[in-house]
């Protein structure tokens, strides 16, 4: 006889149940935030938004699909982009935000994608780095959930709320975006860039 789950066994979880079953995702939250906001700060804060609202709702949880970390990705994506439409409401808001920060890059100069050093990315070459940053945030969460993350397409799509064509869509123009931009540093490395390399690479026999 199946073991109750600890999600079904209370209609509201309390704060240390909720924590002991959601802390271990709690690195690949903060990857993605990251990925998301471009400053630790911010997404530190994404982190603990996501979190405290997780909580709140926690009996709406169901076990199924990508389970928690899932559930905890579709919670930090639409705290993001809430966010995200109302800053668009009140500009003066977003740039008093950063404003004493003189980490920031300076005017007219991309901030940083990713945390490349929270991803291990120490001795990556700064041309793949540079590419990876180049990508438009909606590329770039694509392919951290897919080659970072390891999820599924119909996980991504849960994730961003998109049918799971379109995360195809976007995996595939990702991936031809930093073969184009790579070229150079293909030819160094002595690495294929075709159309054949590519198929051989992606995750054709992988469920959705």
């Amino acid at each position: 006889m199946p073991v109750p789950s600890p999600w079904r066994a209370h209609h509201r979880l309390d704060r240390a149940t909720f924590e002991q079953l959601a802390v271990e995702h709690m690195d690949a939250v903060y990857r993605l935030a990251l990925q998301l906001a471009h400053h630790p700060d911010e997404a530190a804060d994404l982190v603990q938004e996501a979190y405290l609202r997780a909580l709140r709702f926690a009996d709406g949880f169901e076990e199924k699909g990508g389970g928690m970390r899932s559930w905890l990705f579709t919670i930090l994506h639409n705290v993001f982009y809430s966010r995200k439409k109302r800053e668009a409401r009140a500009p003066m808001a977003v740039e008093s935000f950063h404003e004493a920060d003189d980490s920031q890059p300076a005017p007219g100069e991309p901030p940083p994608a990713w945390d490349l050093r929270s991803l291990d990315w120490d001795h990556v070459d700064e041309r793949v780095k540079k590419a990876v940053e180049a990508l438009s945030p909606e590329h770039r969460e694509v392919l951290l959930l897919w080659g970072v993350e390891g999820m599924k397409y119909r996980e991504i799509a849960a994730v961003m709320n998109v049918p799971i064509g379109t995360i195809m869509s976007r995996l595939h123009r990702a991936r031809a975006i930093l073969a184009s931009s790579l070229e150079e540093l293909a030819a160094d490395r002595g690495w294929t860039t075709g159309r054949g390399a590519s198929a051989s690479r992606t995750r054709s026999t992988d469920p959705l």
